[in-house]
């Protein structure tokens, strides 16, 4: 079953969704036990990517899991419902949220790695409108000082990697004029000149540079390498009561990004797995156009789901220093990789050929 909590702009497709679920079950071989029923929040972003490989390959159903997803338009949103235990996973991005609603008691855990910035991948884009380029305003970083730069919100993983990128050059996140919009809108407000530049997530950023309202100045991973842009995050009430078949929601979960690292080569879907990944994402989104899936950019992936613990501290501490975290926390309460690290002892390391 798929609901959904609000209704997004660029949504999964319900239907699709629940025809890969369906497919995926019908696919594998099942276990001679019920199902044991996860409740997954899934976004509007392709950073789902291994969660809906999972669904459609089967493996969730090759561990007795019945995969439920549940679609919300942000991922704010979702923490509530993880910390009630209404909601077992999601998938997001480090956020002073996230840190804000441990420091208030809502037990929720970073579980594992999802999509990261490993060198030649990423989907998080910095786009400079044209206009700004074609008259020499914007010729290299440094010239973002001053500028009003389109991000998704305050305390979001994207305000942090724009700020590992503005360091590169002197600068820092006071330099520029931040201006919170959500992903889809950033296109818009830059056709119409209401912002100047923009760390925007694909295939936003194709778009506007196929259409001439921006160019490419460059992706995540080249100012903040191996950086994780989402994580796998497990309820409290999921990881504790439940804690067998959250170790077997891992190995699937794991299997799946393997099969999604396989899709991988020179920067983007160009991998001996990637005609299946691209028809898994068709079928679940609202871009149908393989050619661009091909084109854009991606993120990367871990196979072994490790956590990047360094730019979950740097993330951290950005937030900190900018007053978005409310309340006493610290990185430990938010992190349990157990079932990460069991079900890498079980599966193996993951060789990438």
């Amino acid at each position: 079953m798929i609901r959904s909590n609000s209704k997004p702009a660029f949504a999964w497709s319900r239907r699709a969704v629940l025809a890969m679920a369906a497919a995926g079950v019908a696919g594998a071989s099942r276990p001679a036990f019920a199902a044991d029923k996860v409740n997954i929040a899934i976004s509007n972003s392709t950073s789902d990517f291994a969660i809906l490989v999972a669904m459609k390959k089967g493996y969730f159903a090759e561990e007795g899991i019945d995969a439920n997803g549940v679609v919300f338009d942000s991922g704010g949103k979702m923490i509530a419902p993880l910390g009630s235990g209404e909601i077992d996973v999601a998938t997001g991005s480090a956020s002073a949220t996230l840190f804000n609603a441990v420091a208030r008691g809502i037990r929720i855990q970073i579980a594992s790695g999802n999509g990261n910035a490993r060198p030649g991948y990423g989907h998080q884009v910095l786009i400079v409108r044209k206009q700004h380029v074609d008259s020499g305003r914007y010729k290299t970083l440094a010239d973002l000082k001053g500028m009003k730069l389109a991000l998704p919100g305050p305390g979001t993983g994207a305000t942090s990697t724009i700020n590992e990128g503005l360091k590169t050059v002197g600068l820092s996140f006071k330099d520029i004029e931040p201006t919170y919009l959500a992903y889809p809108q950033h296109v818009t407000a830059m056709s119409n000149g209401a912002i100047d530049a923009g760390l925007t997530t694909e295939p936003a950023a194709t778009y506007a540079v196929r259409q001439n309202i921006a160019v490419e100045i460059m992706t995540n991973y080249k100012y903040y390498p191996n950086a994780d842009a989402t994580h796998i995050v497990y309820s409290s009430q999921f990881a504790e009561k439940r804690p067998e078949v959250a170790k077997r929601f891992m190995r699937a979960f794991m299997k799946a990004m393997r099969f999604y690292d396989g899709a991988l080569a020179d920067g983007g879907l160009k991998g001996p797995n990637a005609d299946e990944v691209i028809k898994v994402l068709m079928e679940a989104t609202e871009l149908k156009d393989a050619a661009v899936y091909r084109t854009m950019h991606t993120q990367g992936s871990n196979p072994d789901a490790r956590l990047n613990m360094n730019s979950l501290r740097t993330d951290f501490e950005f937030f900190k220093s900018q007053g978005w975290i409310e309340g006493v926390v610290n990185i430990d309460q938010t992190v349990n990789t157990s079932f990460a690290d069991a079900a890498l002892k079980e599966l193996g390391p993951y060789v990438r050929k």
